[in-house]
């Protein structure tokens, strides 16, 4: 939408400010209902076969961050292309390199660590929208490609540890985790990590067990089992929230040219206007390095 000022110039017109403490739209129900997810109290963990639509969810998440006031991104992109659209916003964005993974990792539990000891000093057990502290949405996609496939095995289960410290931290001190994996397994996703995300969002699965994974043991047998989600339904996902029963819902879709409209619009609303960079709050990561 345009609007013509007193010149007669069209100007596109700057609302609200988002924060990442609304509510961020994630789709619709089967019955037609509206599907809101509280990001910045919740973790988010989304596997599923490719191709079912986990990417989708994943930028919804990346959209909402990016246009949101006082938010800063770090991103992990196994396939550099699903995520790459927003590096330019991005704090960090960490490709093949895991020497360059663990070293982000390590600054985001610091942050963690120091923001729980300021929680502890002002007598509070979390970061609340008044506190002059910035969110930082962590989003990993692939997961497999850090656990399994780069550097050596110690790399590898050093990544798996830190993540699963940033998971455990994150939620209460502003710094939520999304993570997604087209690969649920036991050795991936143990249950002591995936019970550290508060929203589980299985897409289309080939087996009961990678459902189970995702969601939690025994769903399948309850009948909410994401192989019964049919392979030409991309973007239906049994979404595990707030009412704590999963439920079918179809994730709303953005294509690459609105991702890269919404990309374009949030680097001018997000552009330098101090010396503290980006949204004035550089320096609490600079500080962690």
């Amino acid at each position: 939408m345009t609007i013509t000022d007193p010149l007669g110039r069209d100007r596109v017109p700057v609302g609200p400010s988002l924060s990442m403490f609304d509510p961020m739209f994630a789709g619709i129900d089967e019955f037609g209902e509206p599907v809101y997810l509280d990001i910045v109290y919740h973790n988010l963990l989304a596997g599923g076969e490719s191709g079912g639509g986990k990417s989708g969810l994943l930028n919804n998440v990346a959209c909402h961050a990016t246009l949101a006031a006082n938010t800063r991104l770090v991103l992990f992109d196994g396939k550099l292309v699903e995520l790459g659209a927003y590096r330019n916003l991005a704090d960090a964005f960490v490709g093949y390199d895991i020497d360059q993974a663990l070293s982000v990792l390590r600054r985001l539990l610091k942050v963690a660590i120091n923001r729980y000891y300021w929680l502890l000093a002002q007598r509070r057990r979390k970061v609340l929208p008044t506190d002059d502290l910035s969110v930082i949405v962590t989003i990993i996609d692939e997961l497999a490609v850090y656990v399994t496939l780069l550097g050596t095995k110690a790399q590898q289960e050093e990544f798996a540890t830190l993540i699963r410290g940033l998971v455990f931290l994150g939620r209460a001190c502003g710094m939520p985790v999304v993570a997604a994996t087209q690969r649920p397994s036991w050795d991936m996703i143990p249950a002591s990590l995936r019970d550290q995300f508060g929203y589980r969002a299985a897409f289309r699965c080939t087996s009961r067990n990678s459902s189970d994974i995702v969601l939690g043991q025994d769903w399948a047998d309850r009948g909410y089992n994401a192989v019964d989600i049919p392979p030409t339904n991309p973007g239906a996902v049994l979404l595990l929230a707030e009412r704590g029963v999963p439920r079918l819902v179809k994730t709303a879709y953005l294509t690459d040219e609105q991702i890269y409209n919404i990309v374009d619009y949030a680097e001018w609303i997000r552009r330098p206007t101090n010396p503290a960079g980006l949204n004035g709050h550089r320096r609490e990561w600079e500080m962690a390095a």
